[in-house]
């Protein structure tokens, strides 16, 4: 029984033990509760960053691998196999980091049922760490169908006036996908024999018009998840709907469990299918940057405009995913873990003004850097951080990504990556104007001019942000040593068997 001592067992379980302790405590006591799911996921993050200690970046190989019989059928094997290696450490760290920043978020934002909140938001943690180490199929669409419950509740009673719709059709879409995913996982157990992911892998044989199909069955419910152009339209109604936490959590860790996808099963199972389809997933991922940058720009919701910006900044992660280079790929994840922190970061900001005016409308705002001068420097480096200024997390990221475009012969176009370009250009467009509408010009409304600077509590909650934004922007080499082996390998593997379909 050893593997439930497991560092990984540990990490991904211990949210549910929160879980435990909050159903017993009465509801009335929010303070108490909101302390021990603070508590609790703090020791989370704490426990990843013992795996992260144990974890050997030199080695590009699976890591603290737990493997156990779980559930017997006939020939069928379902595992308890937990691992991870450099694809998926950094996403394991992002979402312990991020889930007490957001519990702290909600200190004074949610009022209403804090104890079934928490409840609720320890569970979506442990979701998406399982689904960031799991390496059979069959537990992994298990952790992947289990996020949708939590965060279903999360935007249908804590969040606006519209929430049950978005809840709905947030639900629906991504269970739309998942059901083509799960076909694409019966067929692979009962042709190829096993749901282990590294057994696949290694097995390969899978015929190339075979690869296709499953290549799209898997695509279509990560592609939701992303979301990538043209399946976007839950993700902006979800983000304006949900509570702060709910957005922080959506954006930082929620739609990066697609691009994992991606990264994960999609690249190393069917490889003939990703060279195959590089050139297309390279254009839908274009579209998506500019689409998204040009929507951002319309916005008079300031939540609306961060939501949209999210499809803009994904499409870079795509783009640089199927280049399949190393540079592209490292990029890739880079900018996913850039991603969580600066539209995190965005979506806490949005929450802390919103708890002060209740409105989000960019028109209702001006001058706020009159009477919150704290504020509006953090704002202004976030919005900096997103927009990818050299010196800050972004710009690193969506470098290394546009210099594996512009080299991958997968993709076999220079324009792609010329147009994405674009985006960044677009990217410095909407942000500015929504720092200046917002911060800048005259103070002219009388509500804004009672307005209070920030307090310690929510600084606290953005400042770890800030040094993650500096610290990847100044110096990402640790970042990058630690996933480098893992996609050196990867691209070999994906080169080795498509090469005789590249161009």
């Amino acid at each position: 029984m050893e593997f439930i001592t497991h560092p990984l067992t540990l990490v991904t379980f211990f949210p549910l033990l929160g879980v435990l302790v909050i159903l017993f405590m009465p509801a009335e006591k929010k303070n108490l509760i909101r302390w021990t799911a603070l508590s609790f996921s703090l020791v989370t993050f704490v426990l990843s960053l013992v795996v992260l200690s144990q974890f050997n970046s030199a080695n590009g190989n699976l890591q603290l691998v737990v493997r156990q019989p779980w559930i017997q059928v006939s020939n069928f094997n379902m595992e308890f196999h937990l691992g991870v290696d450099g694809l998926s450490i950094l996403l394991v760290l992002l979402t312990t980091f991020l889930t007490p920043l957001s519990i702290l978020s909600t200190w004074t934002a949610v009022e209403d049922r804090v104890k079934d909140f928490m409840i609720f938001f320890l569970m979506l943690e442990m979701g998406m760490l399982g689904v960031f180490v799991a390496l059979d199929l069959f537990l992994f669409y298990v952790f992947w169908e289990f996020t949708l419950v939590p965060m279903y509740f999360l935007i249908g009673i804590w969040g606006g006036p519209r929430r049950m719709y978005a809840a709905i059709k947030f639900f629906l879409y991504t269970m739309a996908g998942s059901i083509l995913m799960l076909l694409a996982i019966l067929w692979l157990g009962l042709y190829q024999g096993t749901f282990s992911v590294p057994d696949l892998v290694a097995k390969g044989g899978i015929p190339a018009d075979i690869q296709l199909w499953l290549f799209i069955a898997f695509a279509a419910a990560f592609a939701i998840k992303v979301p990538m152009w043209p399946l976007h339209s839950w993700l902006p109604d979800a983000h304006v709907e949900a509570p702060t936490a709910g957005s922080v959590i959506l954006a930082g860790v929620l739609l990066k469990m697609g691009t994992y996808g991606f990264l994960r099963f999609n690249l190393p199972m069917f490889p003939n299918a990703a060279v195959q389809l590089a050139p297309v997933m390279a254009l839908l991922a274009t579209i998506g940057i500019l689409y998204g940058a040009a929507v951002s720009y319309a916005q008079k919701d300031v939540k609306k405009l961060v939501a949209y910006s999210s499809v803009s900044h994904l499409g870079f992660v795509m783009l640089g995913l199927f280049a399949i280079n190393a540079q592209g790929i490292q990029g890739s994840i880079l900018q996913m873990i850039n991603h969580g922190l600066s539209t995190g970061a965005l979506f806490l900001i949005v929450g802390m003004i919103y708890e002060r005016r209740h409105t989000r409308d960019i028109n209702a705002f001006g001058g706020l850097w009159k009477v919150m001068p704290v504020y509006a420097v953090l704002t202004l480096i976030v919005a900096l951080s997103s927009m990818g200024l050299p010196g800050l997390n972004g710009f690193v990221g969506e470098f290394t990504i546009l210099l594996g475009a512009f080299g991958s012969k997968a993709i076999g176009s220079y324009w792609y990556a010329g147009l994405s370009a674009l985006g960044v250009i677009l990217a410095a467009v909407y942000m500015l104007f929504m720092f200046q509408k917002m911060f800048l010009g005259p103070l002219d409304k009388a509500e804004n001019k009672e307005l209070k600077d920030i307090n310690w509590r929510e600084i606290l909650t953005l400042v770890p942000l800030l040094i993650l934004i500096f610290w990847i922007g100044l110096y990402p080499k640790p970042f990058f040593d630690l996933m480098g082996p893992a996609v050196e390998q990867l691209v070999e593997a994906i080169n080795s068997v498509a090469v005789a379909s590249l161009p």
